[in-house]
């Protein structure tokens, strides 16, 4: 008996230490990126990036406002994701409504079509898509931005499909037979009842928007079109890089997401179960 209760002890106190080495692994990046960010060039080279600094200061946060005017790829960040929620969630409900309670010929064939497109990989689609915005001439402009990722995505609609085909026919039999309509049944029945699924898709939806840098980089290269991340990555040249600067600008782009998880942990912690997102 006495045994058996050191092996749970030995068990617990091994799970608890791979957990915190995981969370000091996941954490050290974060941690370096703040610090480095609070140092000047000549005390990170000095002192290291992990050393604490000795004279914290904000002239690198500064410098990116008057230097590089980060503030034109903050505005357009914050409008691209403004953008891409309402119009991604506005097209995914609607979508995922049509396929989980409208009858229609051909209705499981084009969904299936659709939610197959999940297993191309996102690059092989770059380069067509590149050369349809060119030829329109949506290249190095908002539009391009946005458009192409506007009406929806498959994840999305698949999982709120699912979701609004979780929720009972005779809910909607009864407000049938109260007089309401299609819209009426979505707005007033399907989407109340579906707010957790919601939440996670808007989480979703914002942080991989925010994150985003492969599109944006390959269709609006200019400066004056640059979000968030692909500005940072231009703080960054072949030969030199102001690495203070560089943690600057990357710590400016983690605190709003911070700042959501904050806002929103529970939904956060909610969608993980809901959706497997890591």
């Amino acid at each position: 008996m006495a045994t058996s209760n050191k092996t749970k002890i030995f068990s617990v106190i091994l799970t608890y230490l791979l957990l915190a080495g995981g969370a000091l692994l996941t954490l050290a990046p974060f941690v370096f990126s703040i610090l480095t960010s609070l140092k000047s060039e000549e005390e990170l080279v000095t002192n290291g990036g992990l050393a604490l600094p000795t004279a914290p200061t904000l002239d690198n946060f500064t410098a990116l406002f008057t230097d590089h005017a980060f503030i034109v790829p903050l505005a357009i960040t914050g409008q691209v994701v403004l953008v891409m929620v309402v119009c991604q969630m506005f097209s995914s409900i609607l979508a995922a409504f049509a396929f989980s309670r409208l009858t229609f010929p051909g209705r499981n064939i084009i969904f299936w079509a659709y939610i197959a497109t999940l297993m191309i990989p996102a690059v092989v689609t770059m380069i067509p898509l590149f050369g349809a915005m060119s030829a329109l001439g949506l290249r190095n402009t908002f539009a391009g931005l946005v458009v192409p990722f506007m009406f929806g995505s498959p994840y999305a609609i698949f999982l709120l499909r699912e979701n609004f085909r979780a929720i009972p026919q005779e809910i909607l039999d009864a407000a049938i037979l109260d007089g309401a309509g299609y819209w009426r049944q979505l707005w007033s029945i399907v989407i109340p009842n579906s707010r957790p699924i919601l939440a996670t898709l808007f989480l979703i939806t914002v942080v991989s928007q925010w994150n985003n840098f492969m599109w944006p980089k390959i269709i609006a290269p200019a400066p004056a079109w640059n979000v968030l991340t692909v500005a940072t990555a231009s703080l960054q040249t072949q030969y030199t890089a102001n690495w203070t600067l560089v943690m600057a600008a990357t710590t400016l782009c983690v605190l709003p997401l911070l700042v959501l998880f904050l806002i929103f942990n529970k939904q956060i912690i909610r969608s993980i179960g809901i959706s497997g997102l890591k």
